[in-house]
C-alpha cells in the first residue's frame, strides 16, 4: 500500500517493510517477512543438526572408550568429509553427479548414458571410488561433463587450468 498525498514529499510502501532477525535477543539483521522467515528456519535447521551431531559424536567417543574432549575435533573431521570436494577424482565424481542431476535420469540410466561415450561401468565405479584417472578417460570425461579436457586436468591434478 503505497500512502501518496500530493501536498506532501512523505510517502512509505508498505510492500517494502523489513523485520528484524535477532539471535539471542541481538539484531543482527533485517530482511522481508518472508525472507526472514526462511533464513531464520535455515539457520535454526543449522543449529539443530550441529547439535544432533555434537550427540552423536559424543555416543561414538563414549562407546568407544574415548576422550569426551575430542568431541570437537571428531565434528570437524566429519564436517570437512562433508565438503564437497574441489580437486582430484573425488570432485570428477561430484561433477559426473551433477551431470547425472542435469539430465534426471537413474543410476542405471547414467551407467547406460556413459557407457554410450565408452566410459565403462566399471571405469565409471573406479571414479566414484575415488581411483586416479588417466590422461585416456579425459576426453570421454569431457563430453560427458561438458568441460574441457583442460578443466578437467586442473579439477584432477588441483591447480587451476593454464589460460
Amino acid at each position: 500500500m503505497v500512502m501518496n498525498n500530493e501536498s506532501s514529499p512523505w510517502q512509505f510502501d508498505a510492500k517494502d517493510l523489513y523485520v528484524p532477525i535477532t539471535y539471542d535477543g541481538n539484531i543482527v539483521g533485517l530482511g522481508k517477512p518472508k525472507f526472514a522467515t526462511h533464513v531464520v528456519e535455515l539457520l535454526a535447521d543449522e543449529t539443530r543438526l550441529r547439535k544432533a551431531l555434537r550427540l552423536a559424536c559424543a555416543d561414538l567417543i563414549v562407546k568407544s572408550g574415548g576422550d569426551l574432549n575430542a568431541v570437537d575435533q571428531l565434528m570437524r573431521q566429519y564436517l570437512l568429509r562433508t565438503e564437497r570436494p574441489k580437486f582430484g577424482p573425488r570432485a570428477i565424481a561430484a561433477l559426473l553427479r551433477d551431470r547425472q542431476q542435469e539430465l534426471d535420469i537413474t543410476d542405471e540410466e547414467f551407467v547406460k548414458f556413459c557407457d554410450s561415450y565408452r566410459l565403462s561401468r566399471s571405469a565409471l565405479n573406479n571414479i566414484f571410488a575415488g581411483e586416479g584417472i588417466n590422461d585416456q578417460v579425459l576426453g570421454i570425461l569431457s563430453r560427458i561433463i561438458g568441460k574441457s579436457v583442460e578443466e578437467l586436468i586442473a579439477v584432477r591434478d588441483g591447480h587451476p587450468p593454464k589460460v
